[in-house]
Formats: structure tokens, C-alpha cells, sequence
């Protein structure tokens, strides 16, 4: 087991150019914003001040969990593609802060490319709009995307068909309720990742809080894994920490096949910045 931080890294169309007094620079392509950001409690490389002649959207909160664009240029765009290697991605600004993609999770895109064989199954649990799930298919793999939110399904689609893509398996459920019947049915992947927020809804709006389902999904995925899949887990809740994450990682899988690790990416500027933790669990070296 290796408790340390494991660095993530931009690539030409995404780079976080600074943080800090609780927000972040981004440049996505040629667009640049700012968003709030609580792990930026440090102060930042550059001023504020300097931020704004640079970028063309800043996210003002209207709340915890929503806000507005406010545009800092003229004819900023709402809606532009980025691409990572040779995968296109649909960005849109949101009123929840994002913008369709999570460019940390590049460090998990390029673990799934290296360690999923062509000809294998592959699963994306709370998949969003379907990064990871464009980076499994297009090395072959049979893949399954479950997300309960039908607009995202739509979103993961286009980006499926920008990416060039076909025949990824779209599912509209609650993930736990997925494993749940993939058990049952005697289902097995080569490759899981999920990605679950602190807090979320069910298919059907159903309130769920991840720290009350962590077990159960461990749980369930485990016996949903072959003698030589992998398993990615990445979670955001402040309040389950590494030893936790540890904790639940050993009731389920050997203590050498897995690894957890504090999440960070560094600023152009030299600031490191916390992305939350990330559990990998690796079978096929340690059966």
C-alpha cells in the first residue's frame, strides 16, 4: 500500500495556468475561465487582477450549488471542443460550475489506456459525459457507460461521435442499482472506474450521500471484477479521508493490490493543488 500524492498532469488544450483565494485559472483550448475552487485557500501566483485581463468567463456563485457565467471579453463562446490526443470533447459553460469535463482525471485516462486490453469489458460507473468510457472503447474494449442523468447520456453520446467512436453501451440507472442486477446476472469487467460525487441523485431524484454507499459499492464491484481487472475510484467527500478509503479497500481486495493516493496537479505558476483521493486497485499483479 503507497499513501503519497500522485501529481496529474494538463496536456495542449487544458492547463491550469494559477490558483488560489479560493478560485482557479483554466485555459481550455483557447478559452480561458475562472471558477471557485475551495482547495485554493493559498494565495495565488498572480493577482486577480492580472487573471481578469486574460480570461474570457468568470463563475459568480449564487449559492453552494449554483451560479452564473459572467463574461469578461466580447463574444466570449458558451460552447467550444477541445481534444486530448485523438479524442474530441464538447465543453458548455454549466450553472453548476463545470463545464463538461474534469481534466484531472487525466492521470486515470491514461492508466485505463495502458492497462486495458483490447477485447476486454470495461465499466463506467457515474460516468458523466464520458471521458473515460471514449478512452476504453477506443482501445477496443466492450464499454458500458451508466449515469443517471439523461441529459449527460446525451452529452457523453455527442462526445462519442465527435471522439469518432461507436458502439459504446448507453444505461440511465442509479449505479449501485447497476452492479446490483450485474451481480445477479453473473456480469463480469476487465476494467472499472467510478467516479461518484460527495452527493448525488438516483435515476428517479433519489438523494444519496457517498459516505453512506462507499461499502456497498466496494462491495459490490468486487465480485464484479475478473482475476486480472482493475479498479479506479476517485472520491471528492471531505469527510472520507485516505485511512477510510484504506480501511474499506482491505475488507474487499488484498492489501498489496491496491494504492491510494492524495489527487494533485500543479499551477503554471507553481502551486499544487488538492483534487481529492483516488483508490486503484490492481488484481492482475498480485493474484
Amino acid at each position: 500500500m503507497t499513501q503519497q500524492r500522485l501529481y496529474t498532469h494538463g496536456w495542449d488544450d487544458y492547463e491550469l495556468l494559477d490558483a488560489g483565494d479560493g478560485k482557479k485559472l483554466e485555459r481550455w483550448g483557447k478559452i480561458l475561465t475562472i471558477r471557485p475552487e475551495v482547495q485554493a485557500y493559498f494565495k495565488p501566483g498572480k493577482p486577480h487582477s492580472e487573471w481578469h485581463t486574460l480570461a474570457h468567463w468568470e463563475f459568480i456563485e449564487a449559492d453552494k450549488h449554483s451560479g452564473v457565467w459572467h463574461p469578461l471579453r466580447d463574444a466570449a463562446p458558451t460552447s467550444w471542443e477541445i481534444g486530448y490526443q485523438r479524442l474530441r470533447f464538447q465543453l458548455e459553460l454549466t450553472r453548476f460550475k463545470h463545464l463538461g469535463l474534469f481534466p484531472e482525471q487525466r492521470c486515470n485516462w491514461d492508466f485505463i489506456a495502458e492497462h486495458l486490453p483490447a477485447e476486454s469489458r470495461f465499466l463506467n460507473l457515474f460516468a458523466y459525459t464520458g471521458a473515460a468510457s471514449c478512452i476504453a472503447r477506443q482501445t477496443g474494449a466492450e464499454t458500458l457507460h451508466v449515469d443517471s442523468v439523461k441529459p449527460l447520456l446525451t452529452w457523453a453520446h455527442s462526445n462519442m461521435e465527435r471522439s469518432k467512436l461507436t458502439d459504446i453501451k448507453w444505461v440511465r440507472e442509479d449505479a449501485l442499482k447497476f452492479v446490483e442486477r450485474e451481480l445477479k446476472r453473473g456480469r463480469h469487467y476487465d476494467g472499472i472506474i467510478m467516479d461518484p460525487p460527495a452527493w448525488g441523485l438516483g435515476k428517479k431524484g433519489e438523494k444519496w450521500k457517498l459516505d453512506n454507499k462507499l461499502e456497498a459499492l466496494l462491495e459490490g464491484v468486487q465480485g464484479l471484477l475478473t482475476q486480472r481487472g482493475f479498479l479506479i475510484l476517485n472520491t471528492y467527500s471531505p469527510t472520507i479521508g485516505l485511512a477510510e478509503i484504506t480501511r474499506l479497500a482491505h475488507q474487499y481486495f488484498k492489501p498489496q493490490q491496491c494504492e491510494v493516493r492524495e489527487l494533485w496537479m500543479q499551477t503554471s505558476t507553481g502551486k499544487d493543488l488538492y483534487y481529492g483521493n483516488v483508490l486503484r486497485v490492481i488484481k492482475h499483479q498480485y493474484t
